[in-house]
Formats: C-alpha cells, structure tokens, sequence
C-alpha cells in the first residue's frame, strides 16, 4: 500500500480481469472500467463516471434556502446549476493499493460552507464487483447537501450495433417539468426514452444486459436513481441520494457530527 498526496497522477487498480482508471485531478472521474479488456464506459468527451457533490442533478435557477438564507450557485446549465462543485476539481489521492483507492476534496467557495468529501474506491478480490463509498462532512457550520454518481455506459460494447437494455422496477417515478426539474408530483413509471428519476426507496436495483456480452447490476441504498438513455452512444444510471433540485425539495443536513454517506456496488458477469 502506498500514501500519497498527489493530484496529478492518475491511479489504476486491477483485480481479476477488471481494470479500473480513476483521474484525481479530473474530479476523481473514473475514466475507464474494463471487463476481460472490453470498455464499458464512454470515452470522449462526456466520459467515464464522475461524483455529484454537494448536490445531484438540476437545483433551479442555482438558488436555495438554507437556515432562512436564500444562496446563489453559479450557472452552468442553462438556468440551473448542475451536478455539483467537485467533478472537476483535483482532487487528493490519500492511499492506493492493487485494487482500492482513497480520495479527497475540500469543499470551499462557490459551495457557501467548508467540508471535506472522501471517495474510497475497491474492486473485489475477482474483480467481479466495484463499491464506491462517498462522505461528505462538514467542518464548522451546518450545510445541506446530496451524493451521487454519474456514470456514462456504453450502449454498445463492441461496435457491432448492440444495444443495452435496462430493466428496473422504481415505486414512482418523479413527473418532469418543461425545465427538467421534478414538479413535485409522484406518478407512476413510464416507458423511455429516459432523462428522468425515480424512486426506490428500498434502495437502487437497476440492471443493464448487454445480450450475448455482459450483465451488470447497479445497486445502492440510495432511495433515487437517474436514469438517463435519450443519447445514441451512452446511457446513465445514476443512484443518489435525492432528487434533482433536492437542495430545495429533499435536503440532508450535514453536521459536524453527522455526516452524508453513501455507498453503491457495481457487479458484472459474462454471458458468453
């Protein structure tokens, strides 16, 4: 095992036939997943897995209430502020094994209060499996926040025209308004094409199949997942712990005493 405090280096694990890039300096972005060298995770330009801290998704016109204060994040969607402040910062790589990673980011200005986000990072022993663990803690004052991941996987692993399929099972799906973020109306799941969150309050449950190729299975104790499938070359599926503009609608408050953790589990197996 080796501790480090680099930003620029970028960390590779492997165990098993897994082979897992992660960019510290890029967000902590997992930039790469291979399975029995065959890439599941986009590349280019909208690529890999990236954290959503300290919020996920769309918060409306950047704007939120906290304590009676009304605070302004800047906008960098349109009218809203998406995803968060730390997926592209550079991030600090604490230890490193073979096959598991610790890293950090210190939360500071334009999010209004100081904290520290942690990811730890693990493939299992035959690399059929990877746990990705989030906390976000506070350091002084009270903050509200939201976890996640934003992954892109491939439609097609090979280039032959495949598509991926995606099976789940949500209690509710949040009704989308025209400017993308949840109404506020539960309704009952529709059909894609996708860009929409639904809720499995028994936690995350989403299956991806690959026909002929690969299953893989994302799971979590988050109660919200993302699933985002209207692109030609990628789809999302995103677990966290609230809904887009959950800032405003389903906060979590951070304290000094009690951090926001949570964790999901990516496992895999062929089906050739």
């Amino acid at each position: 095992m080796t501790d480090t405090a680099t930003t620029d280096a970028d960390v590779t694990l492997r165990a098993g036939n897994a082979e897992l890039t992660l960019e510290p300096h890029r967000g902590c972005r997992i930039a790469s997943l291979k399975v029995g060298g065959t890439e599941l995770l986009r590349q280019g330009n909208r690529y890999g897995a990236f954290v959503m801290v300290p919020w996920c998704g769309r918060t409306d016109q950047g704007r939120f209430r906290s304590g009676g204060e009304l605070y302004q994040l800047p906008l960098d969607t349109g009218p809203h502020a998406i995803h968060g402040t730390v997926r592209d910062g550079a991030w600090r790589t604490l230890r490193q094994d073979d096959r598991s990673a610790a890293f950090t980011y210190e939360l500071s200005d334009p999010w209004p209060w100081e904290g520290l986000v942690t990811q730890i990072v693990e493939l299992d022993e035959a690399g059929e499996a990877l746990t990705l663990t989030l906390g976000v803690e506070a350091a002084d004052s009270s903050f509200p926040a939201q976890a996640g991941w934003h992954p892109w996987f491939l439609r097609d692993l090979d280039g032959r025209g495949g598509d991926v399929r995606i099976d789940f099972d949500p209690q509710w799906q949040e009704e989308r308004g025209v400017d993308h973020l949840p109404t506020g109306t539960r309704i009952a799941p529709r059909p894609g094409p996708w860009d929409d969150c639904f809720g499995m309050p028994q936690g995350v449950d989403v299956t991806l199949t690959w026909p002929g190729k690969l299953e893989l299975k994302v799971a979590s104790r988050a109660e919200w997942v993302v699933v985002y499938d209207e692109q030609p070359e990628a789809v999302c599926v995103e677990p966290q712990t609230g809904p887009p503009n959950g800032l405003n609608s389903h906060p979590h408050l951070v304290t000094p005493i009690q951090p926001l953790e949570v964790s999901t589990t990516w496992s895999w197996r062929a089906l050739s």
